[in-house]
């Protein structure tokens, strides 16, 4: 058997208090790097997508406290300065529960924490919390891998892989992962819409990954399935709630209604850390607006009269009716789903 080992991006770093990311927002055009210990760049980085994923933003959240610690160290206020950072990249984003749970797990640490070992515990907590979710993403891939056939052909929306998780990946981590077992997958990436995380993102990862990967116009998937040209979908996910309802990128109810239409499996891949026991279904799970002018401006060219109405909503919900299985790092889960409690997971 001919293993392949696909090369996957890095896209975030920690040294001595620092953290270093990678800016997405000028992919594929631009490999730029930001080095910061200022947790307000990061808020701000993860409010403009220049950090994005729902498991990333969690990585870096964690890492703004950790060197937001490091740089108040000597300062009599340090407490209050850490715990203002915490309330703050909580709400950076309101829809990923990655993100929340990441201040959650901080706060916690913050909390049991003499002030002599403040710092190296919350740098710790920070460092193992990006560990698990490296974890978390390859038992992801290996329950994954299995539902996928010899020969493959995938279709995906958005961007689920190392840029979006800090591991291998989560929708895409299932496919690394079958292509290091020796089968042949080819990703069909929708390109999504307005700010093109599929062709920026996805399609560039793919293919420093050697993965064929096709880019298609979201409004083609239809036509797409309609070819009876895919065997599954899997998509990422940024919030399931305790009944399965998910929300993921905007565009990824209308997908699960078209694989249901052309009878083309559809999963979602997300670990544990995505699921919110606490929001008992998708009504419930806050849907973030963002600005017009992703919708306007088409990366510096205005697609519209510049005083057009606007309605930009980022993520839609998948109902769990739609979906065949959730691949998590504890194994795949078929319907009806019940996660009540972690705990139970």
């Amino acid at each position: 058997m001919n293993i392949i080992e696909p090369k996957v991006v890095e896209p975030i770093e920690w040294k001595n208090g620092w953290v270093r990311f990678l800016d997405q927002r000028l992919l594929p055009h631009s490999e730029k790097w930001i080095e910061t210990n200022d947790w307000q760049e990061i808020f701000k980085s993860i409010e403009n997508l220049s950090i994005r994923g729902a498991p990333l933003i969690g990585i870096a959240a964690a890492l703004a406290i950790a060197a937001e610690a490091y740089r108040v160290e000597y300062n009599l206020d340090r407490r209050s300065l850490i715990i203002k950072a915490v309330n703050s990249l909580r709400y950076a984003r309101p829809t990923a529960v990655n993100l929340s749970w990441a201040m959650g797990k901080m706060l916690d640490t913050f909390n049991n924490s003499s002030d002599n070992d403040l710092v190296f515990d919350l740098e710790k907590c920070a460092l193992a919390l990006w560990q698990s979710e490296k974890r978390r993403c390859i038992q992801i891939g290996k329950f994954g891998e299995k539902i996928i056939p010899k020969d493959a052909y995938v279709l995906t929306i958005c961007n689920t892989g190392a840029l979006a998780t800090g591991g291998i990946g989560t929708a895409l981590g299932v496919v690394y992962t079958a292509v290091s077992r020796g089968k042949s997958v080819e990703v069909f990436a929708s390109e999504t819409r307005p700010l093109l995380q599929g062709s920026r993102l996805t399609a560039w990862e793919l293919k420093k990954a050697g993965i064929p990967v096709t880019l298609i116009v979201d409004s083609a998937t239809g036509w797409l399935l309609s070819q009876n040209a895919i065997d599954l979908c899997i998509i990422g996910a940024d919030r399931i709630a305790a009944n399965g309802d998910t929300a993921n990128k905007i565009g990824s109810y209308p997908l699960a209604v078209l694989c249901q239409r052309h009878k083309v499996p559809f999963y979602i891949a997300a670990p544990t850390s995505t699921i919110d026991p606490d929001t008992p279904n998708g009504a419930e799970i806050p849907i973030e607006h963002r600005q017009k002018s992703e919708v306007l401006n088409f990366f510096d060219l205005y697609a519209v009269i510049d005083d057009a109405e606007v309605l930009n909503p980022a993520f839609d919900i998948v109902p769990a009716e739609l979906i065949t299985g959730i691949i998590t790092d504890k194994g795949i889960f078929k319907p009806p789903y019940a996660f009540r409690s972690l705990s139970t997971i």
